[in-house]
């Protein structure tokens, strides 16, 4: 193989919509109301986004913030570095990011995590705002 020659594509290799959609599959996914009255009977509500959109839109009240990188470190109920606030897994746990993408990819590992009652938010923070659901401006 010369140095500028790319490696092969892996046999498994699969598209961003393609992932998306088998991350999906099996999902209830949450419109924003939903996911509000579940929030206000006990279900965890996760906002992934970032520190900058979360100044910019604002922040939905209530909801934990865990950036996206170590989602699942603090999350899975036998990870040593998981919130206190995890009682276990069969805690409905709601993510939500700023559209609804990225939110179903992370449902999606949660669920592998053995989170089975994991899901999100159908077009994410931008729906919620849309639905005239409450958040906090600083």
């Amino acid at each position: 193989m010369s140095a500028t020659a790319q490696p092969p594509e892996p046999a498994a290799a699969q598209s961003i919509d393609s992932l998306l959609a088998e991350s999906r599959y099996g999902l209830r996914r949450l419109e924003p109301r939903e996911a509000w009255d579940a929030q206000q009977h006990g279900a965890l509500l996760v906002d992934t986004r970032p520190l900058e959109q979360r100044t910019r839109d604002g922040a939905i009240p209530g909801a934990l913030v865990i950036d996206r990188n170590v989602l699942e470190w603090r999350l899975d109920p036998q990870s040593g570095s998981r919130l206190d606030c995890v009682e276990g897994h069969d805690q409905q746990i709601i993510v939500v990011c700023n559209e609804g993408f990225s939110s179903s990819l992370a449902a999606h590992t949660l669920r592998r995590l053995g989170l089975h009652r994991a899901t999100d938010v159908i077009g994410g923070f931008q729906n919620w705002i849309a639905q005239g659901l409450p958040v906090h401006r600083d």
